[in-house]
């Protein structure tokens, strides 16, 4: 009888120890995960938003007139998720630095692949999402560029080696 108490107090002692030292630290805990809206379809309180992955965030609520680039779709699709040439430019979109997206109109998917205007019509023309962050990279050190005056567009298909072309447009101040 005592050796089963003993093994019975040792168990729980074992336990114990295992729930302080293994599990107290590592229960989950609830969050909510807002998502970060980087493009709209739609316009006006119509709009709804979509995320980097391409997600279709009908919930989210947008101000009336958001400075967010707009997706060439007149309708959001019939599922919660973006397939093809729309994901292609909301994976692009969604990997936009934080200071560049004031300055970004609207995305299009074009024979180039996704070519992304600015607010100041400069054309910034990524080709497919892969390395999208190399890409706008590249981007940003060409519109940064004080030598830079004024462009069309900017080829970013090889990002190491950005092609710039045109004098039609002048670029936005900066922030």
């Amino acid at each position: 009888m005592r050796r089963l108490l003993l093994a019975a107090a040792v168990l729980v002692a074992v336990l114990a120890a295992a729930w302080c030292f293994l599990v107290r630290d590592t229960v989950v805990a609830p969050a909510v995960r807002v998502p970060e809206p980087v493009a709209t379809i739609g316009s006006g309180t119509e709009a709804i938003a979509v995320t980097g992955s391409g997600a279709v965030v009908r919930w989210f609520p947008l101000e009336d007139d958001p400075a967010l680039p707009q997706l060439p779709l007149s309708a959001p699709p019939k599922g919660n998720r973006l397939r093809g040439p729309m994901l292609e430019q909301a994976r692009i979109l969604g990997a936009a630095p934080a200071a560049l997206r004031p300055y970004l109109a609207s995305s299009r998917y074009g024979e180039s692949g996704v070519d992304v205007e600015t607010t100041a019509g400069i054309e910034l023309r990524f080709g497919d999402s892969s390395e999208a962050a190399r890409k706008w990279k590249a981007a940003a050190a060409v519109l940064a560029d004080p030598a830079v005056e004024a462009l069309d567009y900017v080829d970013l298909h090889a990002p190491r080696h950005p092609a710039i072309a045109g004098s039609g447009h002048t670029l936005p101040p900066s922030p």
